[in-house]
């Protein structure tokens, strides 16, 4: 049965909604009458199984509940709503002709509000209705504001987060980008001046040489003391050799400069606004500090680094941070290949070589230019490649990982240039790094 009015008379919540059960039609009359000329939308069941059948269908604010009812009595019929997670939370006041304590202690502790008892007193019935309907009303607004609130504070976690992160990040580049920069300028001098001299004893020597093919063309048959001189230091084959030590000093001067560059490449300072760069070049320097990781060593033969670039535009960016996702991206490439390796024997490694493959390539419609930096090492579960942006998140041992790494790079790729970072990866299958960048 249902009925309803429009007619208000209280200032209470809107569309304040009460379902009355009780197995009496008088008394379901006259509390119906109560209510809507209160102001209430109300209905009404005649027994506990419907009423329960009603309150899942259609919650009410209210429930005014008769405590004796043919099939199931008012406590059982509250004792069941209560057991729903979903409608536990509605205020149930009993109506009942027998005041002992007793009963009313049982309905409380099953989770009942409030008692009414019969016959009705109608500014009374109004007053209590209305006191727990303003109640839930609070819990409800209360409640609402608490989620409000942890969902600002966890907001402002993840600005601290992320305020960290790049804390982290500058005060990092800017430390390495003062070491190498002291470092530089202490190897630039001395390489320098290697570098410069050597071009000058080469020149002495081929001098030198010219004299002395010079004298043993015109004294081919000097005294003993310098025949024995010449046999004791092996003339002819010095003659041959100091060209190849003096071209060798060269080759080792030139590794140092071509380190001493990448370096500063690799952590040059950036400054407020992005400058145009060839990614290749930040590539390069990022390998060329990381070749002693990739050398053989008496576990494994070298790292292979396949280098598939394609022909790339110079774009817009912060050199020394898009630096800094190269150096991540395939350190952990590197750590990924070396966990591959426990417990294999050196035949087989070298047999399926660990491999590092960067491809460069440009998009279909030309704007954007993807880095794609894979490794054939263990690979990651779906569940790991779930996580593995996460802030914190590491799979490396304590004290091994920071877990800031791939946080960083994903927030310099997508944050800072307007990227994307991706990975595809399976166990054992290797992993791959897909960045996307705007050209």
């Amino acid at each position: 049965m249902n009925y309803k009015t429009d007619i208000k008379t209280f200032d209470l919540p809107e569309d304040s909604f009460i379902l009355v059960v009780d197995d009496t039609t008088t008394n379901l009359e006259i509390v119906f009458n109560i209510l809507t000329n209160g102001g209430f939308n109300v209905t009404t069941e005649n027994n506990g199984e419907n009423a329960i059948k009603q309150v899942e269908y259609n919650p009410p604010d209210l429930i005014l509940l008769d405590v004796v009812m043919p099939g199931i009595d008012g406590f059982e019929t509250c004792k069941r709503l209560k057991q729903n997670s979903s409608i536990c939370d509605i205020p149930v006041i009993f109506m009942t002709a027998d005041s002992d304590t007793d009963s009313k202690v049982k309905g409380l502790n099953i989770g009942a509000v409030d008692y009414i008892t019969k016959p009705f007193h109608e500014e009374e019935l109004l007053a209590r209705i209305k006191t727990h309907l303003k109640l839930r009303n609070l819990t409800k607004n209360l409640e609402k504001r608490v989620t409000e609130r942890t969902a600002a504070l966890s907001r402002a976690l993840k600005d601290l987060q992320e305020s960290q992160l790049q804390l982290v990040q500058t005060e990092k580049m800017s430390a390495l980008g003062e070491l190498v920069a002291g470092v530089a300028h202490e190897i630039n001098n001395p390489v320098g001046f290697i570098h410069g001299n050597l071009q000058h004893a080469s020149a002495y020597f081929q001098d030198m040489s010219n004299i002395i093919n010079l004298y043993q063309q015109h004294y081919p048959n000097p005294v003993p003391e310098i025949k024995e001189e010449i046999a004791a230091i092996d003339l002819k084959y010095m003659l041959a050799d100091l060209p190849n030590l003096i071209s060798s000093m060269k080759e080792g001067v030139q590794r140092i400069r071509d380190i001493s560059i990448s370096l500063r490449n690799f952590s040059r300072a950036d400054s407020d606004r992005k400058v145009y760069c060839n990614i290749h070049d930040g590539i390069d320097s990022t390998i060329m500090i990381l070749k002693h990781r990739l050398k053989a060593s008496e576990d494994h033969p070298d790292i292979q680094v396949i280098r598939d670039y394609d022909n790339l535009p110079e774009i817009e960016c912060f050199v020394g941070q898009l630096n800094q996702v190269f150096m991540n991206l395939l350190a952990n490439a590197i750590d990924a290949l070396e966990e591959s390796n426990v417990g294999r024997p050196y035949v087989e490694i070298e047999a399926n070589p660990n491999q590092v493959l960067i491809q460069t390539s440009l998009t279909e419609n030309k704007k954007h230019i993807l880095i794609r930096i894979k490794d054939n090492g263990v690979g990651m579960s779906p569940d790991v490649q779930q996580k593995i942006f996460d802030h914190l998140f590491t799979t490396k041992p304590v004290g091994q990982g920071t877990g800031l790494g791939l946080s960083i790079a994903r927030q310099i790729v997508v944050e800072k240039h307007g990227g994307t970072l991706e990975v595809n990866s399976a166990p054992r299958q290797g992993s791959e790094f897909i960045i996307k960048l705007p050209i």
